[in-house]
């Protein structure tokens, strides 16, 4: 049986269902991979509460960078290729299987510093990554930021997920924000703030599912 569409609106980013729901059924659907939606549903009925799956509009933006690389070596920090926590590599693992791509994936059970660390030890990694992606633990973006300049090349591009903290950097005294947004909120500011000021990369902050920061590494 067909599960029923899940569909997740964010209501600071994009202000109308009904739009969420026009672009979706006109230009994201359509075109979605079966797998990835069958992925998407089964990620959101293990825990409703906290959907960790990249939206799949924003996904699909990520797709189509991808699919403009060709990269050859990619980093993805939380939720599949470098996670602390297996149990949720374990939910995709099925649908990596199914798709025939498990051999590409090198998962690494672990807080994601140390092996960035690791990597940068190791001879050859530097600026060999032609792509990155973190949906990660918020605190540590500026750290993840600065060891992934190494470790991408040049040309190369990283992008962050949830820099605009469900719209609530727009509200930095904090009005309105709930408490248990505000930590992350602020630290969602402090980050996109040393990003503006960066430049080794050019960026773009597109504001689709909870915000997509692309960076391009130009020196």
């Amino acid at each position: 049986m067909e599960m029923p569409e899940v569909i997740v609106p964010n209501p600071h980013l994009l202000q109308s269902d009904h739009l969420l729901k026009y672009i979706l059924e006109t230009s994201v659907h359509p075109r979605e991979p079966q797998i990835l939606k069958e992925l998407r549903d089964t990620t959101a009925a293990v825990d409703a509460r906290s959907p960790i799956a990249l939206d799949p509009h924003s996904g699909q933006l990520v797709g189509m960078l991808l699919k403009m690389l060709n990269p050859k070596r990619t980093l993805e920090i939380g939720i599949t290729a470098i996670d602390p926590k297996a149990e949720w590599y374990e939910v995709g693992l099925p649908f990596i299987k199914k798709a025939g791509v498990e051999h590409k994936i090198d998962f690494v059970h672990s807080i994601a510093l140390p092996v960035l660390d690791d990597l940068l030890l190791q001879g050859g990694n530097e600026g060999s990554f032609d792509f990155a992606f973190v949906d990660a633990d918020k605190n540590n973006y500026g750290n993840y930021h600065e060891r992934l300049m190494k470790l991408v090349r040049i040309g190369g591009v990283i992008v962050y997920d949830n820099v605009l903290w469900g719209g609530t950097v727009a509200s930095p005294d904090g009005d309105g924000v709930p408490d248990h947004m505000k930590e992350i909120m602020a630290m969602a500011i402090e980050f996109n703030g040393r990003i503006a000021g960066d430049d080794r990369v050019e960026i773009c902050v597109a504001p689709v599912g909870d915000g997509l920061t692309i960076c391009r590494r130009i020196s």
